[in-house]
């Protein structure tokens, strides 16, 4: 959070604007208005199972969840999903359709949205990343018992698990 003005420099004091306590300027008046973080990621089955990668770092080290990480603040969602799973799996994947959009707030980094796309592997190979211990793919029996990370990503996983489950996308 800014304490001073991005435009003039000045220090920021609390207002009260729009019934919320805000930062303004009380030179120029510039308001600052925090924004959630945007997050995308892809779904990815195959032969039944889904795609999933293990933490290697905090928050939710060892605990697994979708291919996924921030959208950089020029880049469509779509394409950072795609970036996010290239770096985390070594796999290259096309974009399908619309999955899911929901919002986190169990992030110690910042409250947020992910967006989650159904994709397809098109090239590449299975490899893990940077920031990741392992990945693989897993049947819904065996993500059950998984540890998963952050609530967004818990619950397009359990989503998909009872899809699998009850034999129909839920929403379909």
């Amino acid at each position: 959070m800014p304490h001073h003005c991005l435009l003039c420099g000045k220090e920021l004091h609390e207002v009260t604007l729009e019934g919320r306590a805000r930062l303004a300027c009380p030179a120029c008046r510039w308001i600052y208005y925090p924004q959630l973080k945007v997050s995308a990621g892809v779904l990815l089955e195959e032969a039944g199972k889904i795609l999933l990668v293990q933490r290697a770092i905090e928050p939710w080290k060892d605990h697994w969840y979708l291919p996924a990480g921030y959208v950089e603040v020029d880049e469509d969602p779509q394409v950072g999903a795609q970036r996010e799973t290239r770096e985390e799996t070594g796999l290259l994947v096309a974009i399908e359709d619309l999955r899911s959009v929901s919002m986190y707030q169990d992030d110690p980094r910042g409250n947020g949205i992910l967006i989650v796309y159904n994709a397809r592997r098109v090239g590449g190979a299975l490899q893990s990343g940077n920031e990741s211990n392992a990945v693989d793919f897993f049947l819904p029996e065996q993500v059950r018992s998984m540890p998963l990370a952050g609530s967004s990503h818990t619950l397009a996983i359990h989503q998909w698990v009872n899809e699998k489950e009850n034999g129909a996308r839920i929403g379909s």
